[in-house]
């Protein structure tokens, strides 16, 4: 009985949170399943984007477009645009995963590290937890996949027969709604309500 009350009392705290205020997850969902049946390719190849609203064709991809082109579609926001302007702003914030020296407008947004890094500097961080309750739709959420691979995806408002919520990615087949929250080790959980999208609207 303690780990139901548990998920009961995580899910008011976080329903409370004024974070969510105007976050309109529904809209964020309803762009990220917009890309299952579409972007039916996963292309990790680099790619000259133009920029700002820069996109290789819908028909491919990986992790970080469903994101990226969901919160475009969605709710307007570029995050490629918003990735360039706050690496430009503080470099040294960002991963040095790659031996960059300077930003790279066509894949800095297309990383899972970088995203992560920006979402954390806007508000967007939510404590991980092991409990589905506390996975809200419109949620982004980061795993280590086998091999040391970043992963990301959104958090859907349909749910599992278990009720877990199911997540809108690409790992490797296009855009997919599938169960795999607790299938490998989260890193990351983030929320982007209004004061984070005013942030991240404020870098475009």
């Amino acid at each position: 009985m303690i780990r139901p009350m548990r998920s009961l009392v995580l899910l008011l705290a976080v329903l409370a949170s004024p974070v969510l205020a105007g976050s309109e997850p529904s809209r964020l969902t309803a762009a990220a399943r917009d890309q299952v049946g579409v972007t039916v390719t996963y292309d990790p190849a680099y790619a000259k984007l133009g920029f700002p609203g820069g996109d290789v064709p819908r028909d491919r991809g990986v992790c970080t477009d469903v994101v990226i082109r969901a919160l475009r579609d969605g709710w307007g926001i570029d995050l490629q645009l918003a990735v360039n302007r706050d690496m430009k702003a503080d470099f040294a914030a960002y991963p040095a995963l790659w031996g960059l020296t300077q930003t790279d407008r066509n894949i800095d947004h297309r990383r899972v590290p970088n995203l992560a890094t920006l979402f954390a500097r806007v508000g967007a961080e939510v404590p991980l937890q092991e409990d589905p309750a506390p996975y809200l739709p419109g949620d982004i959420v980061t795993w280590k996949l086998p091999g040391n691979l970043d992963h990301i995806g959104i958090v859907s408002d349909r749910r599992a027969t278990d009720g877990t919520p199911l997540i809108l990615h690409n790992i490797g087949r296009g855009a997919q709604e599938e169960d795999i929250l607790f299938a490998y080790p989260m890193t990351g959980h983030y929320r982007i309500g209004k004061e984070q999208a005013d942030r991240l609207k404020a870098l475009q």
